[in-house]
């Protein structure tokens, strides 16, 4: 009678743990449907560049065609010489804007630039993420002199 009762204990013992496991997969499996355990899914977008410029709007195609549209805030108005976009620190494929585009103060600017992912133009996919660093090389107006911005991006392929 004693080995029965032990038994049975056993028994109940293994199904209560049993049924926890089973749900505790259940529940971890439809989190990792909805794509909780993927942080790149819910990364959000950001453009961010040195004080005197915001971007105001922005996207990216498959090609790495980055559309920036940007704000000019500082006190002079600036020519917007070069733009450069890449995953690397070092901006080694900055390419020239011919003419230069003149931003009087507080006034904004629609600019596309081809991305790099090192050395190599991007492509990716719809909703894939790049991450990249921005350089933006400008002329003060009224001065002549040469300045350089650096900024960061983090932005959905869209279309």
């Amino acid at each position: 009678m004693e080995g029965i009762r032990k038994s049975q204990s056993a028994m109940e013992y293994l199904m209560t743990y049993g049924w926890a496991i089973l749900i505790l997969g259940i529940v971890a499996s439809a989190l990792f449907a909805l794509g909780i355990f993927n942080p790149g899914q819910s990364a959000s977008q950001i453009c961010q560049l040195e004080a005197g410029f915001i971007c105001a709007n922005y996207y990216m195609v498959q090609n790495g065609i980055l559309t920036l549209n940007i704000i000019q805030s500082t006190t002079v108005p600036v020519d917007i010489t070069a733009i450069g976009c890449n995953t690397n620190s070092t901006l080694i494929n900055t390419q020239n804007i011919v003419p230069y585009d003149y931003m009087p103060i507080g006034s904004n600017a629609t600019i596309n630039v081809q991305c790099y992912d090192g050395s190599a133009p991007f492509s990716g996919r719809i909703n894939q993420l790049y991450l990249g660093n921005l350089q933006i090389n400008y002329t003060d107006a009224t001065t002549g002199f040469p300045q350089i911005i650096y900024g960061n991006i983090a932005v959905r392929i869209s279309r």
